[in-house]
């Protein structure tokens, strides 16, 4: 008489998992993609994090002006407006570029991540504009702590997107080259992980700088 199937034993697998007695430490190491994952989400509460300080000192540095021009005297709300439209733009064609992974289309994937490189650059194209206006006239990030503050966390965000692209580019030649391997497919995924968290955190950078900044 054979002997009972592991899931109907005592102790065994009730719920069909699959691992039956075997205890947890000697199930073997957990797949590649999730080990990435789990890694690469480690690295983006970093980064979270290093931008909750920057949101910190602009908070508490934003009415430090020293006599010079406060938010509402110098943000410019159409053109940061136009910023923020291309980027949620970029996200969007990133979104669809992960669907295109999905489908092992490498036609649409390129051209999504081309339209997302696009949207990219038009993001960078206002913000360089917008940071070398203020400069120009007397507004760079030595007249007050308030507008130190400002520069280094808008900036610190246009950092993160320029690397951004440079990934991007990087993952359209892997893609071109060598199709979609499936270590090539784990690295596109945390790209696209990202560069949705840049969004987020422009959404908010957006908010509390530029929006609160004009009413106050």
């Amino acid at each position: 008489m054979s002997a009972a199937p592991a899931h109907s034993r005592p102790g065994g697998d009730p719920h069909n998992l699959g691992h039956g007695d075997v205890p947890i430490s000697e199930r073997g190491p957990a797949p590649k993609r999730i080990v990435v994952a789990y890694g690469f989400w480690i690295f983006l509460l970093s980064d979270f994090i290093l931008f909750s300080g920057f949101f910190a000192a602009y908070a508490v540095l934003a009415k430090e002006t020293a006599g010079g021009p406060a938010g509402r005297d110098i943000f410019d709300l159409p053109l940061v407006a136009w910023e923020t439209a291309f980027l949620l733009l970029s996200s969007f064609a990133c979104g669809m570029a992960a669907i295109a992974t999905t489908a092992k289309s490498v036609r649409w994937f390129q051209v999504s991540m081309a339209v997302t490189a696009l949207f990219g650059a038009a993001f960078l194209a206002c913000e360089l504009y917008e940071f070398v206006h203020l400069i120009g006239e007397g507004n760079g990030p030595s007249r007050s702590a308030f507008l130190s503050a400002f520069f280094a966390l808008v900036g610190c965000h246009g950092l993160h997107v320029t690397l951004g692209m440079l990934w991007l580019t990087t993952m359209m030649a892997q893609v071109w080259a060598k199709g979609f391997r499936d270590d090539i497919v784990r690295r596109i995924a945390c790209f696209a992980l990202f560069w949705h968290a840049l969004d987020i955190i422009w959404v908010a950078l957006f908010t509390v700088v530029y929006l609160l900044g004009s009413a106050a």
